[in-house]
């Protein structure tokens, strides 16, 4: 592990730093002289964040695409993995630095990853059958698990079923979803074994943590009840297999963009008004030519009401969810846009994409769209 000149919070607690309030504002003064200040236009852009600037990219870190970035749970920091086989520690607040940089992390590229929800931990899967678990305060491996016989495309943690334990979900290529002891003490050994019958594209718990939600290349969503380890129904509605599944912060639904170009939000309710549970169906980010896992996300400081999906088109989708409706189409990177995530307390989108760097914008609150 190599680090920055600024090196990660020690003793395991996250150091948090002190926000503006107000949100800042910057002030461009125009003039046309230099000795008549009185006539100068001074314009007011409304900050939204205490973000250094609307927006800030990340870049410097990796030298492939970044296939996964996330926010940890304070919102305080960020992760990211890449093809290069390395994990990126960032702060999210001035000055953004990139504190800690795990190179060659793993044998072959890193394909998705997960903060741990208690603890100072990140989970992480990679193309070479194996899942990992770092203690970020240090740099260490705790763990790295020879999880599955092929690639390892996605995984999600929880806290299960009220016992104090997280539990962590990757989903593989061999047709599988294995379910692991999360934390510092984790097994070798899977604590429940899912048989799915074709490669997995994406894993997501339930709300409750007792069902796992399967994507799959069959073009389903699969629902499985971890108490009785089977399947207890599928949602259908894709034409092509779902990317990723995200839950929405209130647990009702889950949003799956697709290698159709097409997104959906299924409702996930124990009782739902539709018959086939498609809640929404969201066009504008395209998938593109290379079978890329895009990853979607779901606001979370204004309680979901809005999603995002990056695109093939370098570009980044925000919609309203109850209206469909496209608020933002977000542009700034230079290649396919690979993963998004909303900061947990404020309006703030982080961006990950194909041209090895990310970006962080702000957006407007809820009630002001």
């Amino acid at each position: 592990m190599s680090k920055r000149s600024l090196s990660p919070p020690v003793g395991g607690a996250l150091i948090k730093k002190a926000r503006a309030t107000p949100p800042p504002s910057n002030q461009i003064v125009i003039s046309s002289s230099n000795d008549d200040r009185n006539k100068g236009l001074v314009r007011t852009v409304q900050r939204t964040s205490n973000l250094e600037a609307p927006i800030v990219s990340l870049s410097g870190a990796h030298s492939a695409e970044i296939l996964s970035c996330r926010f940890d749970p304070s919102g305080q920091n960020i992760a990211a993995c890449s093809s290069d086989r390395g994990i990126s520690l960032w702060r999210t607040y001035p000055p953004n630095t990139n504190y800690a940089l795990l190179s060659s992390y793993a044998k072959a590229p890193i394909l998705d990853l997960q903060w741990s929800l208690y603890s100072q931990l990140l989970y992480s899967v990679s193309a070479d059958h194996t899942f990992t678990i770092t203690d970020v305060t240090t740099g260490d491996k705790l763990r790295r698990i020879r999880a599955h016989r092929e690639i390892i495309n996605s995984i999600d943690r929880t806290m299960g079923g009220g016992a104090g334990i997280e539990l962590v979900a990757t989903g593989s290529d061999d047709g599988t979803v294995k379910v692991w002891e999360g934390g510092d003490e984790a097994q070798k050994h899977p604590v429940a074994t899912l048989e799915i019958g074709c490669p997995v594209t994406a894993v997501c718990w339930s709300a409750d943590g007792n069902n796992i939600y399967v994507g799959a290349i069959d073009n389903e969503i699969h629902v499985y009840d971890l108490r009785k380890q089977e399947e207890v129904y599928s949602l259908t509605g894709h034409t092509d297999t779902p990317t990723s599944i995200s839950l929405s912060p209130d647990g009702n639904y889950i949003l799956s963009p697709s290698l159709s170009s097409q997104t959906l939000i299924h409702d996930v309710r124990p009782f739902s008004s539709s018959a086939n549970r498609i809640h929404r169906t969201l066009h504008g980010a395209p998938a593109g030519f290379e079978n890329t896992l895009l990853r979607g996300a779901w606001s979370k400081e204004d309680g979901g009401r809005r999603v995002a999906v990056g695109g093939a088109d370098r570009m980044v989708c925000i919609w309203e969810v109850e209206s469909s409706k496209l608020l933002y189409k977000l542009p700034g990177h230079k290649g396919t846009v690979t993963s998004v995530d909303f900061h947990p307390k404020e309006p703030i989108i982080l961006t990950g994409s194909k041209d090895g760097t990310m970006l962080l914008g702000e957006i407007e609150p809820a009630h002001a769209v």
